[in-house]
């Protein structure tokens, strides 16, 4: 890590806690040297490392000895074929991440990253801005960091994600809003706060945590890319991390020039991305989300611009689906895949559904659907519409009469 560098303008700056340039307000992201890891950092190096994201810790933002994430990553990238033939496709993959360590989202990637540079820039506070999955991620590896944590919310969060994340018993704020009117909340606290929150003034490190999904996808692919990646998007940066990922694995030798098509997944309450894309626009106009999806309610996303950017780059596209369409890709992907995702993954799923049938994605080429976390913490989604256990009484006379004869057993 060299520093943090403009997006936009292209100024350098030092890597402190700084999220926005002084010149323009553009962003800034964290700028490497990679001449200095060309020839080092090689696939055999990567393969002996222990597997968790920091197997990848010369492309990731800190400079001494990581403080959590030492089991975070290298979640199961595999041939999906049961969906694959439900979907009419090849060769489908499906990367898991709702079985990633600890609070079994992808946020964990980021998160360890955040905290192992908040540690090394001095702060004992944690907090965030959080639709459920990060204020999770943040409460337990803060905890496990030994910070004090502060996570904000929207208030009508989903029941399960409220628990996951008081159990670390964090200072757990209900905010009576939605999620952009948090992160406006939140940025205010930040300014007059010495807290690090992961989103905010933290971001450059936090967002680079993302690149470990793409990084793994590679690896776990034998060093190559799929032609297609369909991607959930709320502020946009996982798929932007995706891309700079493949992008920086190229340059430094260890993959050929990546092909991959990005897509983005939304749903239909909440596509502020999606819509740019498919007006063909670069301005992402906020909107007020209504969605089951609450992870995914993002309604002015910070790397919406990025996002769009990063899927016309790679000639992907984008889609969103309705609140019906996310329950029964839920129950598809459960029914063939035996995966519970979460709704996001609902949405990511019915968006490659309709990507494919719109001939948008070929049938016959590599596609990569990514699960970003657990159906445990979204279980109100799909409570009444996966039926109910059939009831009897503890003879063989009412197994046969309400189950054997009944069914198709």
């Amino acid at each position: 890590m060299k520093g943090l560098r403009c997006r936009e303008c292209g100024r350098d700056f030092p890597a402190k806690a700084l999220f926005v340039c002084e010149y323009c307000f553009g962003s800034l992201e964290v700028d490497y040297d990679y001449e200095a890891m060309h020839g080092k950092l090689t696939r055999a190096a990567i393969e002996k490392r222990p597997a968790n994201i920091w197997r990848y810790r010369e492309l990731l933002p800190i400079d001494g000895d990581p403080t959590v994430g030492f089991h975070t990553g290298m979640t199961p990238l595999f041939r999906a074929e049961r969906l694959g033939k439900a979907l009419g496709v090849k060769e489908l993959y499906i990367k898991d991440d709702s079985v990633c360590h600890p609070t079994l989202s992808f946020k964990d990637r980021v998160v360890s990253v955040a905290l192992s540079r908040a540690k090394e820039l001095g702060f004992d506070t944690a907090a965030c801005a959080s639709t459920g999955n990060l204020g999770n991620s943040v409460a337990s590896l803060s905890a496990k960091a030994g910070m004090k944590r502060v996570i904000f919310i929207p208030a009508d969060l989903e029941m399960g994600k409220v628990v996951g994340s008081l159990i670390y018993a964090p200072n757990l704020v209900a905010v009576e809003g939605n999620y952009d009117e948090v992160n406006r909340l939140c940025a205010e606290i930040a300014g007059r706060y010495h807290w690090a929150f992961v989103n905010i003034n933290i971001r450059p490190y936090y967002a680079e945590g993302s690149k470990t999904y793409g990084f793994e996808i590679a690896e776990q692919m034998g060093w190559t890319t799929p032609k297609h990646i369909v991607v959930p998007a709320a502020s946009g940066s996982l798929l932007v991390k995706i891309w700079k990922g493949f992008k920086e694995l190229h340059k430094l030798g260890l993959i050929s020039k990546p092909e991959s098509r990005l897509y983005a997944a939304q749903p239909d309450g909440c596509s502020p991305i999606v819509t740019a894309v498919n007006s063909g626009v670069d301005v992402i106009k906020p909107v007020k989300p209504k969605t089951i999806a609450k992870s995914l309610a993002i309604g002015n996303p910070a790397d919406g611009y990025y996002a769009t950017d990063a899927i016309r780059e790679t000639q992907g596209g984008a889609a969103s689906v309705t609140d019906a369409e996310i329950v029964d890709a839920m129950k598809l992907l459960a029914q063939t895949e035996g995966i519970f995702t979460e709704t996001a993954g609902g949405v990511t799923v019915a968006a490659a559904k309709k990507l494919i049938e719109e001939k948008k994605i070929p049938r016959d080429e590599s596609i990569v659907i990514c699960i970003t976390g657990q159906g445990l913490k979204t279980q109100e989604a799909v409570m009444d519409h996966i039926g109910k256990p059939i009831k009897i009484r503890p003879t063989l006379e009412s197994f046969e009469t309400e189950v054997a004869s009944k069914t198709n057993l």
